[in-house]
């Protein structure tokens, strides 16, 4: 789901860069010494997920772990994102550095927008598969949808291009919502407080 350089014009990437600092300043703020580990741990998770991607058109298609990293994280996820963003973007040239601002939103913004719908259910304990599952579903489709948004507003040569990633993406959002629904099911039985679960 990594954006290509060259591809977005100039305001959308201020504005990205823009909204991706103030997240950033948000997601650093809200980690304190107790998850820093988790944090860093889930970043480079998703740092190797990401890896494995069949490019199509300017963008990629790949596991994103999104709302999983949102719902341990909040606002944190963020920042692990970012760190994540940079490095493939330096070591492997995924995405690009003047992109990376818009590509964090994309991926980070979808994760925040998909798992704050459902984090709520996670305090229930007969809806945590359906929080997990549907927090994991909706993200990918949020962030998939920030990304044709971007492109759209691009420019008009980019319909095709917009419709063949969102489809592309559809099984994606499928098996990311099953994997987060097996992961949030897993820690609400070991581990509960990582998901903020009450006891």
């Amino acid at each position: 789901m990594h954006l290509s350089e060259g591809i977005v014009s100039m305001p959308i990437l201020i504005g990205g860069g823009a909204l991706a600092t103030v997240g950033t300043i948000i997601g650093l703020k809200k980690i304190d010494e107790d998850h820093i580990m988790t944090t860093a741990m889930l970043s480079a998770t998703f740092f190797v997920a990401s890896l494995i991607h069949v490019p199509i058109g300017p963008g990629s298609v790949h596991l994103l772990l999104n709302g999983l990293m949102a719902l341990i994280l909040g606002w944190a996820c963020i920042p692990a994102i970012l760190v994540a963003l940079a490095l493939q973007a330096v070591f492997f040239q995924y995405g690009g550095l003047t992109v990376l601002g818009v590509n964090v939103v994309i991926i980070g913004g979808g994760g925040l927008l998909g798992s704050c719908l459902f984090r709520g259910m996670l305090q229930r304990p007969k809806l945590r598969k359906l929080a997990g599952l549907l927090s994991g579903f909706f993200s990918v489709a949020c962030a998939a949808l920030f990304l044709c948004i971007t492109l759209l507003t691009t420019g008009e040569e980019f319909v095709g291009t917009a419709q063949v990633i969102f489809a592309a993406h559809l099984p994606v959002m499928v098996v990311e919502g099953v994997i987060t629904m097996f992961i949030v099911s897993f820690l609400a039985k070991v581990q509960p407080e990582i998901l903020g679960i009450k006891s």
